[in-house]
């Protein structure tokens, strides 16, 4: 039989954890998680990251494992990822990759561009001026540097035009040039699944979600972080919103209301791009034995 990789994906809040939790059960088999923000390790009612309970159900790769300020990238998950497939088909003809981060899906499904990794100085000195020239200033320098990456790129995200002038500065290349958009073979047939609801349905449980975190504490650990609300892994919906609070800028329920309308519209952006995935096969999260099915046919 060959090699399977299941992909459990589906917009935030839509039941992934409760499949994906019956499904290693059903496989006797652990999780790769597939949440660029749960796998570090101190931010975890703001990200829904698994519970102490839901870890004791199934072994998880991949969850809690980074500190907040530790660099990581959806090329460097994809090489992770692939590196411990091989010990996981060594145990199951299965693996289950479950989670709602489109990049590192992507990645480890098609590859990613070989881009290469940043150094700490070229690093430090883009964040620097970042600070100190703001976005627009180095929006421009892109535009100069890689025409043709500036025509695409997301102008509005710091993250993404830093990290493209990083590259310029550091191979003296534009990023432009890395980008081949390769599709790569995998060695693995893979097989992917999406959940999706009716949509005030999973808005619906998208509020729910909201406020069971702030029932949870989210305002304290939001609180915590506040210190180090300018690394990237903290410019994520929940924290942003908090810290905007914490600033003065939104009363705590104009914060959570931003919170509920800002997670409804990642979810939307998510729907949007596994649409366009013609390999992915949609259920409802209550479609078990369907899934099942087609899974093992």
């Amino acid at each position: 039989m060959d090699k399977t990789l299941i992909v459990l994906t589906g917009p935030t809040a839509v039941g992934k954890t409760e499949l994906c939790l019956r499904l290693a059960s059903h496989f006797g088999i652990p999780v790769i998680n597939a949440d660029s923000r749960q796998i570090y390790r101190e931010m975890k009612i703001g990200t829904a990251a698994p519970t102490d309970e839901q870890l004791r159900q199934a072994r998880h790769y991949f969850v809690g494992q980074l500190q907040l300020d530790d660099y990581y990238s959806a090329s460097l998950y994809e090489q992770q990822v692939i590196s411990l497939l091989p010990e996981l088909f060594r145990e199951s003809d299965y693996a289950l990759m479950a989670g709602g981060s489109m990049m590192y899906i992507d990645a480890v499904c098609n590859g990613i561009d070989d881009i290469p990794t940043v150094d700490d100085e070229t690093r430090r000195v883009l964040k620097q001026r970042l600070a100190d020239e703001g976005l627009e200033s180095l929006v421009e320098e892109l535009r100069r540097l890689d025409p043709e990456h500036y025509e695409i790129v997301d102008r509005q995200n710091p993250r993404r035009v830093v990290h493209a002038l990083e590259i310029c500065h550091m191979t003296g290349r534009t990023y432009t040039s890395f980008r081949r958009n390769e599709r790569r073979q995998r060695p693995f047939r893979i097989v992917k699944i999406a959940l999706n609801r009716p949509r005030e349905e999973l808005y619906e449980r998208i509020n729910m979600r909201v406020d069971r975190m702030m029932a949870d504490g989210l305002l304290d650990e939001a609180r915590r972080l506040y210190p180090r609300r300018q690394l990237n892994a903290l410019n994520t919906v929940g924290y942003k919103e908090m810290f905007a609070y914490l600033d003065g800028t939104w009363t705590l329920e104009e914060a959570v209301e931003r919170m509920k309308g800002n997670t409804r519209r990642y979810a939307r952006k998510q729907l949007t791009w596994f649409k366009k995935d013609p390999d992915v096969s949609w259920f409802a999260p209550g479609d078990y034995q369907q899934i099942i099915n087609h899974l093992q046919r």
